[in-house]
């Protein structure tokens, strides 16, 4: 690690005594939640159905603190906000104690990506706790997702109890000769719909031959709001599916945004100068922001305590040496997670074909995860 990186706070301080003074709720559960589940691991399931994506899943879940998915590479994907595959992985993130990660990369004008985010067939902010966004459009483009968090944020724990009622008031002055009947058959034109006139209004029907006017029956509909704070109200699938991962409590409702700083391709045009912007932008908007995908911690500044995310992560077979690791031929260039957490000071590796080409997956994600945090047990001075 460089002098700066050595000399930052958030580098030796543990997850357990950074969430305590963490002003993001989400990054305070995200940090709390990898104390007690002793894993700073993330898989990138990039797998081609929905049926894959669930079983993975569930599978994968306890070694994991974070789900990343793209979602629009998913054939099957159910978009149904209170059964769906988002309110289904809601419900496994639950039993098995990890967020949701939705890897969009916005990077369009505010009000687009306004409307990606909270519309459309997806809605990703209704399960995706955690998005990220490329910077290319500016910081405009931040505050624009900042802002539609904070809308949903204000409207979305609050359930709206509907309810209608039909009746015939009492009346003395009814007449003779049918007319009940035609109090009656007006009574079955209104049921089930919004009457014309209001609650306490008396409708009478008066006509050429003197007939005595009929009170006719009235429909009233009211409506409460009622503060449905656990997530469970708009993510609930079944009753055996509201499990919750021991030791912690459901997420908050708030929403978190990560900013790609830095990529591990070789080529990507994401230069110091962009990397510093995406810095400002982050501290710009500290309730929203929670971190970067980055190659190391980009705390720099006295108050920072981003979260850093890292791609690119391979372990060599087990007897290699760390040296072992080769690209994919594409690009990709590989670290280990002794260099990128503890040499580099990141928090959470990002893992995907590492652990979805091996021969046993969840095996495999327990050495990552192994592996993982036996590097941060070292970079905070803990035992091993």
């Amino acid at each position: 690690m460089g002098a700066s990186r050595d000399r930052h706070p958030t580098v030796q301080a543990t997850f357990g005594q950074r969430a305590a003074k963490a002003s993001h709720p989400l990054a305070a559960y995200l940090l709390r939640l990898m104390e007690l589940k002793q894993s700073n691991l993330c898989l990138s399931a990039d797998v081609s159905n929905a049926r894959e994506l669930l079983q993975l899943a569930d599978a994968i879940g306890p070694s994991i603190v974070l789900f990343k998915t793209h979602y629009d590479l998913v054939a099957g994907w159910d978009y149904h906000p209170k059964t769906g595959t988002g309110a289904k992985l809601g419900a496994l993130g639950r039993k098995h104690g990890f967020l949701i990660f939705e890897d969009r990369k916005f990077g369009d004008i505010g009000h687009t990506v306004q409307l990606q985010y909270t519309a459309g067939t997806a809605r990703i902010i209704d399960w995706a706790h955690i998005v990220n966004i490329n910077m290319i459009p500016g910081k405009p483009a931040v505050k624009a997702l900042s802002e539609a968090a904070k809308h949903w944020r204000s409207r979305v724990n609050y359930e709206v109890n509907t309810s209608v009622t039909v009746g015939t008031p009492v009346s003395d002055s009814f007449g003779d000769n049918g007319e009940d009947d035609e109090a009656a058959d007006e009574e079955a034109d209104t049921v089930g719909g919004m009457h014309s006139h209001p609650p306490s209004s008396q409708h009478r029907d008066s006509n050429s031959t003197g007939r005595k006017g009929s009170i006719v029956s009235v429909t009233t509909l009211t409506q409460s709001f009622e503060p449905a704070d656990s997530p469970r109200f708009s993510t609930t699938i079944a009753e055996g599916d509201e499990l919750v991962y021991a030791g912690i409590e459901e997420p908050p409702w708030e929403r978190g945004l990560l900013i790609l700083a830095q990529m591990s391709s070789a080529g990507n045009y994401m230069t110091p100068e962009y990397t510093r912007a995406c810095q400002e932008a982050a501290r710009e908007n500290k309730d929203f922001v929670m971190g970067f995908i980055a190659q190391g911690t980009l705390n720099t500044e006295p108050d920072d305590d981003f979260i850093s995310m890292t791609p690119g992560v391979q372990l060599p077979p087990e007897g290699a040496d760390d040296d072992a690791i080769a690209g994919d031929g594409m690009g990709q260039q590989y670290n280990t997670p002794t260099k990128l957490i503890g040499d580099a000071g990141s928090d959470i590796i990002i893992v995907g074909r590492g652990i979805l080409k091996a021969g046993a997956p969840r095996a495999e994600a327990e050495r990552y995860r192994r592996r993982a945090w036996k590097a941060y047990l070292a970079r905070t001075g803990q035992r091993i």
